[in-house]
């Protein structure tokens, strides 16, 4: 499915009926990463679950769009085409940058959210990258051209994680606009507020993540007065494939919590 927002076409997947849940994807991949992880995990009932590719990624354009902060206008944007009601905003990595854009700047169109190993504007005290665990077999999955991005990516290293990164990591990373993404990327830092967003949240970050850490995610609790916040010990920043059992109960926890019928 497409929406067109101004000049940028955003193409998108949706699955179920019930309460929106948005889930946006992290940088240089598509939609498919994340449904992946979260069709994996949450009700196949009461749920209408939407999968944007964000813009220069996938199958959406970038129109002239100049900044992260125009990404963010655009999602508001898309949201509200949509008609669906105040939605659950989840995001992992830049995607959750990009969530905490929308909660702070149009809070009346979000109902909770939920940030999976966010990135910030800048990432401090980022740990070494160290693998958690090594099975002998997991490289019989990857292509040899597709070993140095997994190795890269996951700190968890078995034949399930690897068929994950193979069928619904890599086919985005070939669908890149970088000159689109490059102009918006320049505009990096997104207003994210200095005030506080009341909604239930749910942070989780991987202890072992070497690509943004856990310690700014950990700062976010003086946001987010009714925010649930997890580093688990066994992941890094791919911790929604690393730790699936782990992701479905914190996700469990927050829909339960942010149910409108649950109030």
């Amino acid at each position: 499915m497409q929406r067109r927002i101004n000049d940028v076409l955003i193409h998108y997947v949706e699955h179920g009926r019930g309460v929106p849940l948005i889930a946006l994807h992290g940088a240089g991949v598509d939609h498919r990463e994340i449904e992946a992880a979260i069709e994996a995990v949450v009700p196949g009932y009461g749920y209408r679950r939407i999968y944007p590719d964000l813009p220069g990624m996938g199958r959406s354009t970038t129109g002239h769009l100049g900044c992260n902060d125009d990404v963010v206008a655009l999602i508001a944007g898309f949201i509200d085409r949509l008609g669906a009601g105040p939605v659950m905003l989840l995001g992992h990595s830049y995607g959750a940058y990009l969530a905490r854009g929308v909660a702070a700047q149009r809070p009346d169109i979000v109902r909770a959210l939920a940030l999976l190993c966010p990135v910030a504007e800048r990432s401090q005290n980022v740990p070494a990258h160290e693998v958690v665990c090594q099975d002998a077999n997991a490289y019989d999955e990857l292509e040899p051209e597709q070993r140095h991005g997994f190795d890269e990516y996951f700190v968890v290293r078995t034949p399930a994680t690897a068929r994950r990164y193979r069928g619904h990591v890599v086919p985005g990373t070939t669908l890149v606009d970088a000159t689109g993404l490059g102009r918006i990327f320049a505009g990096w830092a997104v207003d994210v507020g200095s005030g506080t967003f009341p909604a239930q949240t749910l942070i989780a970050a991987g202890r072992q993540d070497s690509i943004v850490g856990y310690t700014d995610a950990m700062d976010l609790l003086q946001h987010y007065p009714h925010a649930t916040l997890l580093v688990a010990d066994g992941a890094g920043h791919a911790l929604m494939h690393e730790r699936p059992e782990l992701l479905a109960a914190l996700l469990g926890d927050w829909l339960h919590r942010a149910r409108p019928d649950d109030k």
